[in-house]
């Protein structure tokens, strides 16, 4: 059996198994809607603060990469520039 399907199969019985506790708890019928509305919420935010961190880590390698390139650039062009430099000095 592959283990991705075992794990999603565990995370599918432990969220079904989190929903009928809480609808069959011995509470209010307000209450029980309160704690899944609550419930959902914080499952919203935390994907929300995790796409949040993944994109600023992402931005800041890239702005990382985007510095590097340009670094090389420069020093790509301060190579030619004094190669140019030596072979007109020759050529003179």
């Amino acid at each position: 059996m592959d283990t991705g399907k075992v794990i999603l199969g565990a995370l599918a019985g432990l969220a079904t198994g989190a929903i009928l506790g809480i609808l069959f708890a011995p509470e209010k019928g307000t209450e029980t809607r309160k704690k899944i509305a609550n419930k959902g919420k914080d499952a919203a935010d935390e994907l929300k603060d995790n796409y949040n961190s993944i994109i600023n880590s992402l931005t800041s390698k890239l702005e990382s990469a985007k510095n590097e390139g340009k670094n090389y650039y420069d020093e790509g062009k301060d190579l030619v520039q004094n190669a140019k430099s030596q072979l007109d000095g020759v050529l003179k």
